[in-house]
């Protein structure tokens, strides 16, 4: 009686006097696939104009947050700006992302530290958010915060929600840096409601 093996053979033997083939190459897979991305050229029209890509975009409503980092060295005190481009990304393993213009002068400070804590905004701090979004100066004079559990980053007091999180990953995106954090803490503050923001104005939920 034929075993495995002798059949496996014979079977391979006659495939080869059929003209089949006997084995296949597979295609390879890219795991991480890229569009293919340029620059607009010199003398080369935009193919969307900046005011409005600004006047479209601003109809997707969204919440804020305000990303903040400690003093790496001690030298600076604490980071901040405010940030609507803010997202969930993966639950496993727990990732969040945020955008920050390639120019930021923050920015630069919270890559330093390595880590950054995510505050959610809730109705009433409008008034915060928009010190946080000015350029220069002392940001956080006069702001309540303590550190976040894990990473000290400032936790600003009244926020509905915190994700502290430590730079998983920064990749780039145009004029801008997408920022991936790993989650290492997060809660709720209190129960009111969210700050959203809508063309270009504050908004509440009715």
């Amino acid at each position: 009686m034929m075993g495995h093996a002798g059949m496996a053979a014979a079977a391979v033997r006659y495939l080869r006097s059929v003209g089949a083939p006997t084995s296949r190459t597979p295609e390879p897979y890219d795991p991480h696939p890229r569009a293919e991305l340029r620059a607009v050229r010199d003398g080369e029209r935009a193919p969307v104009g900046g005011a409005e890509f600004r006047q479209v975009l601003g109809r997707f409503a969204s919440g804020v947050t305000v990303i903040t980092a400690p003093d790496p060295d001690g030298s600076d005190g604490p980071a901040g700006f405010a940030c609507q481009s803010f997202s969930s990304l993966s639950l496993d393993p727990p990732l969040v992302v945020f955008m920050v213009g390639r120019t930021s002068t923050t920015w630069p400070r919270i890559a330093r530290a390595g880590t950054f804590c995510v505050n959610v905004l809730g109705e009433g701090q409008g008034e915060l958010c928009r010190g946080f979004a000015v350029p220069g100066g002392d940001k956080f004079a006069g702001v309540t915060h303590r550190p976040a559990p894990v990473t000290g980053a400032p936790l600003l007091a009244g926020v509905t929600a915190w994700v502290d999180c430590t730079v998983h990953a920064v990749h780039t995106g145009g004029d801008h840096l997408i920022v991936v954090g790993r989650v290492e803490a997060l809660g709720t503050g209190g129960d009111g409601d969210p700050l959203i923001f809508h063309e270009g104005q504050f908004r509440r939920l009715e």
